[in-house]
């Protein structure tokens, strides 16, 4: 998911570079996101995983 951010940020600034201004704006919104949803997903994992982690260990 991370990557398809980075890919519509790129197309995004190279929209942006040549003058499509439409295509640039919703790129960018594409890729933001994209992001957030990757950050939310990565924080409920890693929160998870700790969770999961402390339950084996017995602490």
């Amino acid at each position: 998911m991370l990557r398809w951010a980075l890919f519509f940020l790129l197309i995004g600034l190279v929209a942006g570079v040549l003058g499509f201004g439409g295509i640039a704006g919703a790129s960018f919104a594409i890729a933001k996101l994209l992001f957030f949803v990757f950050m939310l997903v990565f924080l409920v994992l890693l929160i998870a995983g700790l969770t999961v982690a402390r339950r084996v260990s017995g602490g």
